[in-house]
């Protein structure tokens, strides 16, 4: 369905993920949804540009953006933009310390996108699929996080208005797959894998999460995966 021309406008950071997917379908839900996408260098990019452009054409999201980064892959310090630093397979995902998945203060490069385009659409809403709970550990998920940036946003845009918006920070994951069951979302075009492009994993931290939250809702996960190994999900 197109947007009802009453909707206000709102962008939605969709990297391709679950969580992003399910964000993205409240968003084209609830507003004139606009998506945007930003490739860092990560070793799956292209297989989640490859989603994110799936994901928007299955709900209609006609206007879109996709950014290069370059700052984060030159900078590392991430086994996600840095080959000589493995992805974790152990499934401990249980630690107190954040895991080298983490990307230095990735999530305020994106938001900052944002909001520039933001100001450009006339959008006063961002969303983001940001989980604390379920979640590996990084500091840039946390509710805090959004509530600063939302006052840097305040004293530093034109008019002081834009929101971000974090629909999904406390839910925990298999609540996040029974909404997005619920909202139609299109979880098999969606990808989670942190190494792999052809078949995800099923071992590194975000696989291992997914197909626990998937088992907790009672509900099949559609995407392929090279490793089913189920002693890593319980």
């Amino acid at each position: 369905m197109p947007p009802h021309s009453n909707q206000s406008r709102a962008i939605v950071l969709l990297s391709g993920g679950m969580d992003s997917c399910v964000c993205a379908a409240l968003a084209a839900r609830d507003y004139d949804a606009a998506a945007l996408h930003i490739s860092y260098g990560q070793r799956t990019e292209d297989r989640e540009r490859q989603s994110f452009l799936a994901i928007c054409q299955f709900l209609n999201i006609q206007e879109k953006l996709i950014v290069r980064n370059d700052a984060l892959r030159a900078i590392g310090g991430s086994a996600l933009t840095d080959e000589n630093i493995a992805v974790p397979t152990t499934g401990d995902l249980d630690g107190k310390d954040i895991p080298v998945t983490y990307v230095p203060f990735r999530n305020a490069h994106f938001l900052s996108v944002a909001v520039s385009w933001a100001e450009a659409l006339g959008a006063n809403k961002i969303l983001i699929g940001a989980v604390e709970q379920d979640s590996s550990g990084y500091p840039d998920c946390r509710p805090a996080y959004y509530e600063a940036f939302n006052q840097v946003i305040k004293t530093g845009t034109k008019e002081g208005t834009i929101e971000i918006v974090t629909p999904l920070i406390h839910l925990r994951k298999a609540e996040i797959v029974r909404l997005g069951l619920e909202l139609g979302a299109p979880f098999d075009l969606t990808w989670s894998c942190y190494s792999r492009q052809d078949q995800a994993c099923g071992v590194c931290d975000s696989c291992i999460l997914r197909l626990r939250a998937f088992a907790a809702a009672n509900a099949s996960d559609p995407i392929p995966y090279a490793n089913m190994d189920t002693s890593l999900r319980s």
